[in-house]
């Protein structure tokens, strides 16, 4: 196990620590097609068995809590698990997701985002529809790099011009709320629980904000890198950095091992 101040803290008193993840890309692989994503078969076992030694496990993504769950069959059994979605806008607990309103811009984008696609002329560019946000994905486009900078200031406008933010991705933008992100939420969560210590793994940009939580709470705290060839940014802030979901359920799995066998 690395010796950072902050996993001598998780190690030490682990009712107090908060295990924080993001889901694609950490917990589970990237793939072209974000319906067909699927958790780390392993995954749940070990966030169970981190749980049972008093650990707060949370999952911060953009996901609908709903999704993740539907994506990860086993999660709804980990123990005291909450699921904040939607860069934590929803909240799932107990078997409950509640949530504020959904952006009353949204409708509108969904309305003109096929025209405005249908104008760039990008062949494999597809939409996620996530009930409060939308995702436009590049990666099955025959330039995938290529697509995203061509998608980037016309949706940046259609954003913007019915109170959106966008929020990029490994070859994703998505027009979501504003006013929420998962630095915000995670901090929240830290203060709800009392936390005492914290560990924060993520893969893309988006997790940057975690990772700055995590560094502003004050408290003993982990950064860890979902690493992948796409994103070099999260990297080089992280304190750790593994191979992909593979790599962080092995940490997560050698940190339950430590409890398991003191």
């Amino acid at each position: 196990m690395k010796n950072f101040p902050g996993m001598e803290a998780i190690l030490n008193d682990p009712s107090g620590a908060v295990i924080g993840l993001d889901f694609d890309g950490t917990l589970a692989p990237i793939v072209p097609d974000p319906a067909r994503a699927a958790i780390h078969p392993k995954a749940p076992e070990v966030l169970a068995e981190l749980a049972s030694h008093g650990l707060s496990v949370v999952i911060v993504t953009g996901r609908p809590p709903a999704t993740v769950l539907e994506l990860g069959p086993g999660l709804a059994e980990v123990p005291r698990l909450v699921v904040l979605g939607h860069y934590g806008f929803e909240r799932w607990e107990d078997g409950r997701v509640t949530a504020p309103p959904p952006p009353p811009g949204m409708p509108h984008v969904k309305a003109e985002l096929p025209l405005l696609i249908g104008s760039l002329r990008l062949d494999g560019v597809t939409v996620e529809d996530k009930g409060r946000s939308v995702a436009v994905h590049t990666r099955r486009a025959a330039d995938p790099d290529g697509a995203l900078a061509a998608l980037r200031e016309p949706l940046t406008k259609l954003a913007g011009e019915h109170g959106l933010v966008i929020e990029p991705g490994r070859m994703v933008l998505e027009l979501r709320a504003p006013g929420m992100d998962k630095g915000h939420a995670l901090g929240l969560f830290l203060a709800e629980r009392g936390a005492r210590s914290v560990l924060f793994a993520g893969d893309d940009l988006g997790d940057l904000a975690a990772f700055e939580a995590v560094r502003g709470s004050g408290l003993p705290g982990v950064t860890v890198c979902s690493g992948s060839t796409e994103v070099v940014a999260l990297a080089e802030q992280a304190d750790i950095v593994v191979d992909g979901p593979d790599g962080v359920v092995a940490l997560l799995a050698e940190l339950a091992s430590v409890f398991s066998h003191p």
